[in-house]
This record gives structure tokens, C-alpha cells and sequence, in this order.
């Protein structure tokens, strides 16, 4: 018999089909693993070799969207070259878990350090990422000795999957913006047993650390964040620097020329599942085409062979067919429209958020979608304690420059400790 289909996780378990779970157990914590089925990977061949390509765009750079040649290779490489098991073998060998918190299916994964006294640390991904783009930071953030740093700088590391990205439950009601998952975020560090701790985000994650912040849950020390999310509340910041001249300029370009997935998915994601959920090519179009620094990196790692940092092919496509085994490409764009739609921010309309309470850490990537000045985060964040510009990465710093990524955030929390 076939191993069943687990409807939490949208992947095959192995064995029996599990007898109906009381709530109280399903707000424990269980492990968890990832085993998919070979009629889904030999589905997602058939689907990748009858592609249907457009014409070629007109024009030699991206302004007309994600390259064909870029594509075709990309599709050619998942097709023919790429190996989920290897993937879905190093997702087994860490620590997986699986808990619901307030109604949806949390996926994590939890890395406890070697070293004694570590200060807990939940870190949360973005769009178009998931855990996958945090594995590489790992090592360096648990067990920093054996990559050359201290053992008191070490960290025990929750890495969670947002509700209906990835592993996680997809959320069957409204209201799952980035305040009710800092909550849940939370809930999740209580329920593990950390009385302190910290928390780190990039992209969405960004906004969810944010909203912690604001939130001042007990127990949370401090944050760093690696994009200024307040830059794109309408916030006046000051022009007066040819540093602040150009963040401004930055945003601008990105709003003008770049911010079309983020329109669409802010106002119309059913719209877009349909095609995500339907076409892998479609999905992967959609999940490179965000910002012009990191597609270019991904476009030459297919097109050139040359990855930036730990931007490589593989890593690329295993992020990519995380959000095609999940079906999760239509639930992850919902996230958009819970805290960018009409309604949220009618909501949010004269209502000025609570500033954040607990110290700030705050690191600038030179090839960020704009490179937010230090008077940006100062003015962003009153409790600013730390701020550092760093000479290479980008938009997905943890991805692509792991070492560098965990020494920033070694830095940031080395005064909380």
C-alpha cells in the first residue's frame, strides 16, 4: 500500500495512516520529517518537460522580466540534474518539528548549540525564501568554534516556517498578518521552554521581527533586522546625504520598475496561485523575478555557472521545489494581502504603531533593494544599539553569505548575553 498523503504537511508519510489526534496533543511539539512520494517528483519532470516557452524578450537586460535563457537553463537543470533527496536528506538530518499555534500547523526547525549558556534565537525567512535559504547560517550561529569564531557568541536556533509557506499549515481564516505570527512566534519560544531570547528577520521576516519588537513580548531581549521595513510605511526620512539621496532613489527605481509581484500578490493572490500552483516554470519565474540584485546573482549561477556566495543552482532549485511539493505558492502570496491589501492598511490608516521597546540591531547588505542609512534605522528605531554596513551580499544575506551573515548577528546580541 501507498504511504498516505499527510494533509498538515502536503507531503507523504511513511507508514499507517495515523489515528485522529485530540487538540491538546496537536499544541505538543512532534517531530517531524519530510518523505515525498516518487509519482509527485516524476509528476513535476512530466509538468517541466511539456513547457510551453514565450517568445524571447526584447530587450537585454531584465526590464521586460525573467529571462528565457535564464528559464530555459534553470528548467533544464531542475528537470534533468537537481536531487530533491539530497535535499529533503539534509532537511531530515536536522531536528524537525511540527506544533499548532492558535488553529494552524507550525513546522520549525530547532537546533540546540554544543556550547552551554547559548542565547536562544528565532529567526524567520521571507519571500521568495523559506528555511531553505537559512540552512547554511546554521552551523555558524550553533556551533561558531567550528567555524572559527567563540563559543559564548553560540546560539540554540528555532527556524520556523511561516503559516502557508513551506512544512506549515495553510491558515483557513483572515487575520494571519505579521502581528498575530510575532505573537505566535511568541507562543512558540514559550512553549519550548526559552524564558529569554531573541529574534532576527529578513523580507517578511523583517516585518515579522518588527512587529515583535513593537510587541515587546516577556522574554524578548532584543532584534536585528537586515531590511528597514519601515521605509515602506511612508515614513519621511531625510534626503540630505548623497547616502540618503540614493536609498531614496533606490526605493523609488524599485517602485517604479520592480513592485509588480509585490502589487499582485498585495491585491490579487488567488489570482496568481492558479498559475503557481499549476506550472513549476510559472512558479519559478515568479519566485526569481524580485529584486534586480539577487536576480541577476541567480541568472548567472544558471546561465554563466558562477553562484554568488552560497547562491548556487542547487540551493536555488530546492527552495524553489519546497514551494512546488507544498502547493504553497498561492497561500505564501496571501501573506501580501494580509498586511499590504486595501483592507490592512484602511485598517492600519491613522493608527501609528507602537514604538519598538527592546534594543535594535540593524546590518546593511550593499546589494539590499535599497541600502538603508544609519539616520533611516536611528530614526526608525529609538533603541538602535547596533548598526554595521558590510561590503558584500544581498537581499538574501543568510543565503547567500552565511559566515558573514552569522558574524552580524554574533555582534548585534553579543551586548544582551
Amino acid at each position: 500500500m501507498s504511504p498516505p498523503t499527510d494533509p498538515i504537511s502536503r507531503t507523504t508519510i511513511a507508514g499507517a495512516v495515523p489515528a485522529p489526534r485530540a487538540e491538546a496533543d496537536l499544541t505538543a511539539v512532534r517531530p517531524f520529517e519530510v518523505h515525498v512520494l516518487e509519482e509527485q517528483l516524476a509528476d513535476l519532470r512530466r509538468r517541466l518537460a511539456a513547457t510551453r516557452w514565450p517568445s524571447r524578450e526584447l530587450v537585454t537586460d531584465r526590464s521586460q522580466g525573467v529571462q528565457l535563457a535564464t528559464m530555459q537553463e534553470l528548467t533544464r537543470y531542475w528537470g534533468t540534474d537537481h536531487d530533491w533527496r539530497r535535499c529533503e536528506a539534509t532537511l531530515n538530518a536536522l531536528p524537525q518539528f511540527m506544533t499548532k499555534i492558535d488553529g494552524v500547523d507550525i513546522h520549525f526547525i530547532h537546533v540546540r548549540s554544543p556550547h552551554s549558556d547559548a542565547l536562544p534565537l528565532i529567526m524567520t525567512h521571507g519571500w521568495p525564501g523559506s528555511v531553505v535559504e537559512l540552512l547554511d547560517s546554521i552551523g555558524p550561529l550553533t556551533d561558531p568554534t567550528a567555524h572559527g569564531g567563540r563559543a559564548e557568541d553560540a546560539f540554540d536556533l528555532v527556524l520556523p516556517s511561516l503559516p502557508g509557506y513551506g512544512f506549515s499549515g495553510q491558515p483557513t481564516e483572515l487575520g494571519w498578518n505579521v502581528g498575530r505570527i510575532g505573537r505566535a512566534w511568541a507562543e512558540l519560544m514559550s512553549r519550548l521552554g526559552y524564558p529569554r531570547y531573541v529574534a532576527q528577520g529578513g523580507d517578511v521576516g523583517a516585518a515579522v521581527t518588527d512587529a515583535m519588537g513593537r510587541q515587546a513580548p516577556e522574554g524578548l531581549l532584543g532584534i536585528h533586522l537586515n531590511l528597514l521595513v519601515t521605509a515602506l510605511a511612508g515614513l519621511q526620512f531625510p534626503t540630505d546625504t548623497d547616502e540618503e539621496r540614493a536609498a531614496t532613489a533606490a526605493i523609488a527605481s524599485f517602485q517604479a520598475s520592480g513592485f509588480a509581484y509585490f502589487l499582485e500578490m498585495a491585491t490579487r493572490p488567488q489570482t496568481i496561485g492558479y498559475a503557481l500552483l499549476d506550472s513549476p516554470v510559472a512558479l519559478a519565474a515568479w519566485l526569481l523575478d524580485h529584486d534586480t540584485d539577487s536576480y541577476y546573482k541567480i541568472s548567472r549561477a544558471f546561465v554563466d555557472g558562477q553562484p554568488a556566495g552560497n547562491l548556487t543552482r542547487d540551493q536555488i532549485v530546492d527552495n524553489i521545489t519546497l514551494y512546488w511539493l507544498t502547493g504553497t505558492g498561492a497561500s505564501a502570496a496571501r501573506s501580501y494581502w494580509e498586511d499590504f491589501g486595501v483592507d490592512a492598511v484602511h485598517a492600519r490608516a491613522g493608527q501609528a504603531p507602537p514604538e519598538v521597546a527592546v534594543p535594535v540591531g540593524f546590518t546593511t547588505f550593499p546589494g539590499e533593494i535599497w541600502r538603508s542609512p544609519r539616520s533611516w534605522a536611528e530614526q526608525s528605531y529609538p533603541t538602535l544599539r547596533y548598526f554595521n554596513e558590510v561590503d558584500r551580499g544581498g537581499h538574501f544575506a543568510a543565503w547567500e553569505e552565511p559566515e558573514l551573515f552569522a558574524t552580524e548577528v554574533q555582534a548585534a546580541f553579543r551586548p544582551l548575553r
